[in-house]
């Protein structure tokens, strides 16, 4: 498998996450966490609103579990994958954590677009690669996947709206 392939399968499986998220009460956000062999370590949704976590997001969430689980060394050969680009918070949460790789399906301005002024997504217009370039490490970025752009946005119908 190609790592654009392996990078789509695993995108997939966060859009099955931001799914289940949306479905158990939360915000449409998943992530997971892989190794350098593509293999799943954890997976995470959003559960900000369901424990009341304004750090439930989960990128935030997966880097926090990752942190405590593996070492730093290993973490930095390691990928998150998640369904929209990691914000402030989370890249911040991705770079103390030492995750050397991220990957995401749709960018932060695609997601302003669908979420708006929404109190619960007051989305800051800094994109993760300029977190991370303001930093003393090295961390790789791809994304976003302009042919999982739609499928992403799709869980978005209709929970942003009111």
């Amino acid at each position: 498998m190609t790592q654009t392939n392996q990078h789509r399968r695993l995108l997939k499986r966060c859009i099955a996450l931001s799914k289940s998220a949306r479905a158990n009460g939360n915000t449409p956000f998943g992530a997971l966490l892989a190794d350098a062999d593509g293999n799943i370590l954890l997976e995470q949704e959003n559960v900000e609103l369901t424990e009341k976590r304004c750090t439930g997001h989960a990128e935030t969430a997966l880097a926090e579990r990752a942190s405590h689980r593996y070492a730093k060394t290993f973490l930095q050969d390691c990928t998150l994958y998640t369904t929209a680009e990691p914000c402030a918070m989370c890249s911040g949460a991705i770079y103390w954590a030492n995750i050397g790789h991220v990957v995401y399906a749709m960018d932060e301005r695609s997601l302003l677009a669908l979420t708006g002024s929404h109190d619960l997504n007051p989305t800051l217009d800094l994109p993760c690669r300029e977190v991370f370039a303001k930093g003393q490490k090295n961390i790789t970025v791809t994304g976003p996947f302009p042919e999982l752009m739609d499928e992403a946005a799709a869980v978005h119908a209709g929970f942003w709206d009111n």
